[in-house]
């Protein structure tokens, strides 16, 4: 009992707040679980793109901190099962689909959730850290299916369902997709770095509650026309030399 004790007294710090950072994830996916169940679906999809932003941040904090560690590695993985995979598949189900879908409505929403259990089971054994994302990421897949609801676009329960199986059949397949955690301070393009974040910008004001769909659906688009966006905005050999050049 003494050495659990002591194991747990003299967990570092830098290990603890990214652990913190993912359990927000939680806190949101569980939350929107709750929401979509008193039938408050706006809020219970913004929570989703909180958690979004929480999974985003456990990343970087542990990467600049030195803190990655398995432990949070799996904890993270269960909090995107939740928010990603569990909580967008019961808001679509409860938004658009309903008990008069029958059977096919639990079926699809099951399917959904377990393409990213999947989808998240396949990442930890076997992603390369510098290389593109095999599949679709699950954030990537609960952020499309949350954007639809924010976007109050009328769907049918058909069209709502054929949505669930597509998102999640891109999650469990090959399709690359770009991973912006190989982008650096260091080996990034500032002028398509700030152009695009221009763009991004722009969907929002213009775009309003709609942008998050927008942005979801170019997402789902590049992998399939093989456009990595990673690789476009980082600097190339021949852009470092004219940029030292310059300097």
């Amino acid at each position: 009992m003494r050495k659990v004790d002591r194991r747990v007294k003299n967990i570092p710090i830098k290990t603890i707040i990214p652990n913190m950072i993912t359990s927000g994830s939680v806190f949101c996916g569980v939350s929107s679980l709750i929401l979509t169940a008193h039938e408050r679906f706006i809020p219970a999809a913004l929570l989703i793109c909180f958690a979004v932003f929480f999974d985003v941040m456990d990343g970087r904090v542990a990467r600049s901190l030195g803190g990655s560690s398995a432990f949070g590695e799996e904890l993270d993985s269960l909090a995107d099962a939740i928010s990603f995979g569990v909580a967008p598949a019961f808001l679509i189900y409860n938004a658009y689909i309903g008990v008069e879908s029958g059977i096919w409505g639990p079926l699809t929403a099951s399917f959904f959730a377990l393409c990213g259990v999947l989808r998240l089971a396949r990442f930890n054994v076997t992603h390369v850290p510098a290389g593109p994302f095999q599949g679709l990421p699950i954030p990537a897949g609960g952020l499309a299916l949350a954007s639809v609801v924010i976007a109050r676009i009328p769907i049918t329960p058909l069209v709502a369902m054929s949505a669930m199986c597509f998102v999640g059949a891109l999650m469990v397949s090959s399709v690359p997709y770009c991973n912006a955690k190989k982008l650096k301070k260091t080996n990034v393009s500032r002028a398509k770095l700030y152009g695009l974040m221009t763009f991004i910008a722009l969907c929002f004001f213009i775009l309003r509650e709609k942008a998050f769909l927008a942005v979801a659906v170019m997402y789902i688009i590049s992998g399939l026309v093989k456009f990595d966006g990673a690789e476009w905005i980082m600097l190339h050999p021949e852009d470092e030399r004219s940029a030292h050049e310059k300097d």
